[in-house]
């Protein structure tokens, strides 16, 4: 009998810890808490498991198995998690300080990676929840042999998208829809070899499908090992990226803290670095986002023009297209629908952009698909040199009606986005669907490019034979004068129509 772990039984295990903190702890913060302790437990399962196998093979020879090349991470003395386990009293203060010494003993791997949780603090954390939820966790192995690293990187991604359901107004800080990623990923097609970045990362999900897609076309995912990259302002949001990377295996890989329209990451010399494909999901017209630095900005990201104080959507796309590399660099970003057609700054910036012919496509998602907010997104699609047949258009799509209706939250299912990526790899026309407009058809309507100026719905003309048309006119009738009598009536009963 297999003792392998399945994904559901994992994926049970792990929110009913979550449901061990409720109460105490509000849901936006399970994250904080679970996710450090779940990849604590991971990483000491596996270094048990490492130690087994090089005593094995070294006949018993202990000083030999804690050889560090045996090991994929090091813990230190009195700091793996049978340590904090035999803990009875001032359990938090155990915990904090064996993670910290995680990380030190990982620098390069491992710094900062468990965040900033409060652990000591008694009033949130008390011994006995936290002796709980230890005690939670230790009930299954997370080792290799156990739990497998495509099941534990599914089961990762569970709680992820456990935790922004249940934050649903926050989550959108952190999470974006996998199928509205895998579209993205698709319409870039990153290939084994190629840099992927995201310039707001969350927790790593658009990087991982980059893999996953690499993988998928048969070739050697391996290959895009040190080739991704990402920054993200929230320390609790990129520790989360850091450990979703490597419990799906992926070691080799740059994320970054940062905020990265004032403080961008990654260079190449006094240069902004780039990349071959740039992908992101950026907070919806950000407030705050940087514009008095932008006024000189030394990476020369104002290109086309300062975005309004306001709002910081065209500085993610000028930053996004600035880290292209050239001649393929490609991006994907989503954006709120009033990038479309703002006028003002974003009006003046956007006509530059398109008069260097740099936006391929346009497509318009459906409502309420993204956390924390009902409206309706775009996917903006633009590269640094079209393909000779698209130079000088931009493909629209009018996906507005492609998602699966929800309670809370609606869904976009992987036949809506097979469907707008096989619109858009055809870029040519679909009656009510798709349109491929010219840069002078755009110029006529003033660089304008709210969707409906140019993808017309299609009205469908209800054919009907004589009979039933006469059928509905005295049904019609009859309705009008049943409505004409009671009116009568009602104004008689109120003396305001003499008696006849």
């Amino acid at each position: 009998m297999s003792l392998e772990l399945t994904l559901s039984k994992l994926e049970s295990h792990l929110w009913e810890s979550a449901n061990i903190l409720r109460g105490p702890v509000d849901a936006a913060d399970f994250k904080t808490y679970i996710f450090p302790l779940l990849f604590f437990k991971r990483i000491s399962d596996v270094y048990d498991e490492e130690l087994a196998a090089a005593l094995e093979e070294s006949g018993g020879d202990h000083e030999y198995a804690l050889f560090p090349e045996h090991h994929r991470f090091q813990i230190p003395g009195g700091c793996h998690w049978r340590d904090v386990r035999q803990r009875t009293t001032n359990i938090g203060q155990a915990l904090q300080y064996a993670l910290r010494c995680v990380e030190q003993a990982n620098p390069d791997a491992l710094y900062g990676i468990f965040g900033d949780a409060q652990w000591t603090n008694k009033e949130r954390l008390s011994d006995a929840l936290l002796r709980d939820l230890i005690e939670h966790f230790s009930q299954l192995s997370l080792a290799n042999s156990l739990v497998q690293t495509d099941v534990m990187g599914q089961a990762y991604e569970y709680l992820i998208k456990k935790f922004a359901d249940a934050t649903n107004k926050k989550a959108g800080e952190f999470y974006t829809p996998r199928s509205i990623v895998r579209l993205m990923v698709n319409i870039l097609d990153p290939q084994a070899g190629e840099t992927i970045y995201d310039p707001a990362s969350g927790t790593g999900g658009m990087l991982l499908e980059a893999v996953n897609h690499v993988r998928e076309a048969g070739q050697r995912a391996e290959l895009m090992l040190g080739r991704l990259y990402g920054q993200e302002k929230n320390l609790t949001t990129s520790s989360i990226a850091r450990m979703n990377l490597f419990l799906h295996g992926v070691e080799d890989f740059h994320i970054v803290r940062g905020d990265t329209l004032r403080d961008p990451a990654f260079f190449d010399g006094d240069r902004l670095a780039t990349f071959d494909c740039v992908i992101a999901n950026p907070p919806f017209s950000l407030e705050k986002w940087g514009h008095k630095q932008w006024e000189s900005d030394r990476f020369g990201r104002n290109f086309a023009g300062l975005p309004p104080a306001s709002s910081g959507d065209y500085a993610w796309v000028q930053h996004m297209i600035q880290s292209m590399a050239g001649p393929h660099g490609r991006m994907a970003v989503v954006l709120p629908h009033g990038v479309l057609f703002r006028m003002g700054a974003e009006g003046k910036i956007r006509q530059k952009l398109l008069e260097k012919d740099l936006l391929e496509a346009v497509i318009g998602l459906g409502p309420n698909l993204f956390y924390g907010t009902g409206l309706a997104a775009c996917i903006l699609v633009f590269r640094l040199r079209k393909a000779p047949g698209r130079q000088g258009k931009v493909l629209f799509v009018d996906a507005s009606e492609l998602y699966r209706k929800g309670r809370n939250q609606n869904t976009l299912e992987a036949e809506h986005g097979e469907q707008i990526y096989a619109w858009y790899r055809a870029y040519e026309e679909v009656e009510g669907r798709a349109h491929v407009a010219t840069l002078d058809e755009i110029a006529g309507n003033e660089w304008n490019l709210n969707i409906p100026r140019y993808v017309e719905p299609v009205i469908e003309e209800e054919i009907i034979t004589v009979a039933e048309a006469v059928a509905n006119l005295k049904t019609a009738l009859g309705e009008a004068f049943a409505a004409e009598e009671r009116l009568k009536s009602l104004l008689r009963e109120a003396d305001l129509l003499p008696e006849e």
